[in-house]
């Protein structure tokens, strides 16, 4: 598997073991570079490296001194250090990352659009001059269920915050006569379609709210809602 161009990098804390003995001798004879991540700098490997590592521990943190505790995660720190170094010095964005890793958590937090998502989901609508108990009945066919929130809290809190009638007083003539204007919210929390899935999340959590209206410019798209996200893994 090893070809003439590759570079090998072996580690071991003792930098003694046979598996590691046999592997330099191989090595070495097809002048491959060889980097020896090494916790002994007087071992074989150090001897034979091209380029040495320093990951010595003086202890192990088994009680023991013998499990590789310390040890490991010296070198697992190391390991982290030349990853970071090698994206800066080649340019590795995250535009990369989601490129070569896609499938992931991490992935989708960088690709996934708003547009991928909400396109799923109901679209509820009424007009401005809808009476509210119509407007009652749109939110709870097209949406009880799959969206939380500001809609359909918004006339329970009115009645129970003082600023509306009571929930029984003059309830016949406040279905027929009153329309959404008086209930519906003038600057409600918008997304792009464009955006990025994980700058919903974002608005959501700012604003301690479940759902977003999507929108492209001035026209309405949509809804997308805290469920979407979680299904998605964006969380």
């Amino acid at each position: 598997m090893i070809q003439e161009q590759d570079v090998v990098m072996l580690l071991s804390q003792s930098g003694e073991s046979p598996e590691i003995k046999l592997l330099l001798s191989f090595i070495k004879g097809f002048r491959n570079p060889l980097i020896g991540m090494v916790g002994n700098l007087q071992s074989t490997l150090a001897r034979q490296c091209d380029v040495v590592l320093n990951t010595f521990v003086s202890q192990e943190a088994c009680f023991n001194n013998l499990a590789p505790t310390s040890s490991t995660t010296v070198q697992m720190v190391m390991g982290d250090a030349l990853a970071v170094t090698l994206m800066e010095m080649r340019g590795f964005g995250s535009e990369d990352f989601a490129r070569f890793h896609p499938g992931g958590t991490l992935g989708k937090r960088l690709y996934l659009r708003v547009q991928d998502v909400y396109i799923h989901n109901e679209k509820p609508r009424v007009d401005t001059r809808t009476l509210l108990r119509e407007v009652i009945i749109e939110i709870h066919v097209q949406t009880i269920g799959r969206y939380g929130g500001d809609g359909r809290r918004r006339p329970a809190d009115r009645s129970h915050h003082g600023r509306g009638p009571p929930p029984d007083a003059g309830k016949e003539g406040h279905d027929r006569g009153h329309d959404g204007r008086r209930h519906h919210d003038h600057r409600p929390k918008t997304i792009e379609a464009e955006a990025l899935a994980v700058e919903a999340l974002d608005l959501m959590r700012n604003h301690d709210i479940t759902r977003l209206v999507v929108t492209s410019g001035t026209q309405y798209l949509g809804f997308i809602d805290l469920n979407n996200l979680i299904r998605e893994g964006i969380i």
